[in-house]
């Protein structure tokens, strides 16, 4: 069996992606900082912080999937945080660029996640693809130095795609969890304007994605994760009612108490532009769920 080690392994992403590789016949080897009661017994620990890891962790020809790094929408964005979402990224990927290739262990490819906010935090009609240069804001230049810190692979001759997520649909455990919460108790809320565009993903699609990466060798730089359909937060909050049977009757949250609440993050819900998943297609690449309604039933 080939060995994928996983950064990033306990995350949404990444213990449905090693579910889904281990019923592949992967050998998914979880890169974990600290050793739990009751945990993965194939782990191994490392700390990218302080540049430790334990020896035989990598070898010869693995496919290391790098999904570490700090949750934007975890905490409001002060400055030691922004440190902190900036540095828990490249740190990752250097120590795991020293730990092989500076060993001389090559691995067989490094796919690594970036995301679709290095095109910027603002509303515009344009369609972005990934030829387009990154903003010049937080995000954009977060994810310009994350993908950057991949290139030494790229440049030691190991194949690198860097899969740029868009928000993930997900059951539990994502961004939908909490804009669907307040549904529970018979309210829809939704945040101004309304027309931020929200490009999106679910789950299953983005698994499906990241394991493409791994068997087709042919797939090598940018993607968009992404699904085809275009949607606005008003599309997918009328959308959500719709499936909750429940009314659409409150006014959007003013942009400027989304500020107050949620500081210089609530740009993640109140800006948003339209995605290209055309370099995937190209690829091959099929979406079991390209439109939102199925992919919200099926959350």
């Amino acid at each position: 069996m080939q060995r994928i080690v996983i950064t990033g392994a306990g995350g949404l992403v990444g213990k449905a992606l090693g579910k889904v590789l281990s019923s592949e016949g992967y050998d998914v080897v979880p890169l974990s900082r600290s050793r739990k009661k009751g945990g993965n017994p194939d782990s191994f620990l490392w700390d990218p912080e302080r540049g430790i890891y334990e020896n035989d962790t990598f070898r010869e020809g693995d496919v290391i999937i790098n999904l570490a790094g700090a949750n934007i929408g975890e905490k409001r964005w002060s400055r030691e945080r922004k440190r902190e979402i900036l540095e828990s990224r490249i740190k990752t990927s250097r120590l795991l660029f020293a730990a092989t290739v500076e060993k001389e262990i090559f691995p067989s490819a490094f796919i690594t996640a970036s995301a679709t906010g290095i095109y910027g935090s603002f509303i515009s009609e344009r369609i972005f693809t990934e030829t387009d240069t990154p903003a010049d804001d937080f995000l954009g230049e977060t994810c310009r130095l994350w993908e950057g810190a991949a290139d030494p692979f790229d440049a030691a001759g190991v194949r690198v795609v860097k899969i740029r997520t868009s928000v993930v649909m997900a059951p539990a455990g994502s961004a939908l969890s909490k804009l669907r919460a307040p549904a529970a108790a018979g309210m829809i809320i939704r945040f101004a304007p309304g027309h931020q565009y929200v490009p999106w993903i679910h789950i299953h699609d983005l698994c499906m994605v990241y394991l493409k990466a791994v068997k087709d060798t042919g797939m090598k730089g940018v993607y968009n994760a992404a699904s085809p359909e275009h949607i606005t937060h008003d599309m997918l909050m009328k959308e959500i009612a719709r499936q909750k049977s429940l009314p659409l009757f409150l006014p959007h949250i003013p942009e400027w108490l989304s500020r107050i609440i949620l500081g210089e993050m609530s740009l993640v819900l109140t800006t948003g532009s339209r995605v290209s998943p055309d370099n995937l297609i190209r690829s091959g690449f099929k979406f079991r769920y390209p439109d939102i309604g199925s992919a919200l039933k099926a959350c």
